[in-house]
C-alpha cells in the first residue's frame, strides 16, 4: 500500500492506482496534468495572493475521484513538497490528509505531516465555501 513512489516509478505508481477503467491514454494524461494546474494555481497565489481555492478544491476532488484517496494524497504530496504548507489545507478539508507519507522520494522515510504548517489564508478562504 506505501510502495515507494520516486521520479522512475511515478507514472508507474499512477498508472496501477488510476481508477478509470473505461479511460483513455488522453483521459488519464489529463487527470495527471491536473498536478501541474494545481501548481500553476499556487504559484499564480504566490506571487499575486489571489487564491482560485474552489479551482484547486475541483482539481483535487477529481483527483481524489480517478486515484482513490490514499494514492491521491500520496501524488500530491510527490508533486507538490514545496508547496505543502498550501496545499495541505485543502486535503484537510475533503479529508484524505494523512498523519505520516511513507516512502515518498529515493530514500525510505517517514514523513509526518504536522511538521508542515498550514497557510492561514488558504484557511480561511476554505471556511468561507
Amino acid at each position: 500500500m506505501n510502495e515507494p513512489i520516486t521520479n522512475e516509478t511515478f507514472l508507474l505508481y499512477c498508472t496501477k492506482h488510476y481508477n478509470c477503467y473505461c479511460a483513455t491514454l488522453e483521459d488519464f494524461q489529463s487527470d495527471l496534468d491536473r498536478i501541474k494546474y494545481i501548481k500553476k494555481l499556487i504559484t499564480r497565489y504566490q506571487v499575486s495572493g489571489k487564491l482560485k481555492e474552489r479551482l484547486i478544491l475541483n482539481h483535487i476532488i477529481i483527483l481524489n475521484n480517478v486515484f482513490g484517496a490514499h494514492a491521491a494524497s500520496r501524488i500530491i504530496f510527490f508533486k507538490l513538497r514545496k508547496q505543502f504548507s498550501i496545499i495541505k489545507p485543502f486535503l484537510s478539508q475533503i479529508g484524505i490528509l494523512p498523519t505520516h507519507y511513507y516512502n515518498i522520494g529515493e530514500k525510505e522515510n517517514i514523513i509526518d505531516t504536522n511538521i508542515f504548517l498550514m497557510d492561514n489564508h488558504v484557511i480561511e478562504k476554505l471556511r468561507d465555501l
